[in-house]
């Protein structure tokens, strides 16, 4: 039996899903319900990591391939890869949920779930650079109070305004601003080693 390489069968994998949008932009009810089958578990996992509620996501998930239906006429396969434009639409869905305050959370995940379906294009070199600034971060964010990380995440992963983060929270705006400043001061001195290039 020939085993494919790893990344000649993603290769194979993103064209077939491009060709599955393409047909669905022609109206094609059969090819869309083909692209959910293949792509849902995806989209649905990086969407639960998101929301952290399995419901809002089922919910946001299927209002993505509604709007891949509306929409799939927009993708452009130039500007980059099926299965990256199906995560910029989830995640354009789940923080919208979240923003609306669905599916409250007790917890927030890492900033890395959004490296989920890291790009394509990038070249091999940049995606060792990608790898390592990861792990970097990762190895900053665990310094941090577990309170610090959450306001950080909010503000920096979610896209959300001190003041909704406060509202979210439900905690003084002053406090979500003392979280975030000492928190990124914190993060400021584990990282300026790999920001000055001192870490090999």
């Amino acid at each position: 039996m020939v085993v494919m390489p790893l990344e000649t069968s993603r290769l194979i994998q993103e064209q077939e899903w491009g060709q599955l949008i393409a047909q669905t932009a022609q109206g094609d009810q059969a090819a869309l319900a083909s692209l959910y089958d293949r792509t849902s578990p995806h989209v649905f996992g990086f969407v639960l990591k998101i929301l952290n509620n399995r419901e809002a996501a089922e919910e946001v998930t299927l209002d993505v391939y509604t709007q891949v239906w509306r929409q799939a006429h927009t993708y452009d396969q130039t500007r980059g890869a099926p299965g990256a434009w199906l995560m910029m639409l989830a995640r354009t869905r789940a923080i919208d949920r979240f923003r609306a305050g669905a599916g409250e959370r007790s917890r927030i995940e890492s900033l890395d779930a959004v490296a989920l379906f890291a790009s394509d294009d990038d070249t091999p070199e940049q995606k060792v650079e990608g790898q390592e600034r990861r792990r970097f971060v990762q190895q900053a964010l665990a310094v941090l109070t577990a309170e610090q990380r959450q306001a950080i995440a909010l503000a920096y992963f979610y896209g959300l305004s001190q003041s909704e983060i406060a509202e979210q929270l439900r905690l003084p705006l002053g406090t979500v601003k003392t979280r975030i400043r000492l928190g990124m001061i914190k993060l400021r001195e584990a990282l300026a080693p790999y920001e000055t290039g001192l870490v090999s």
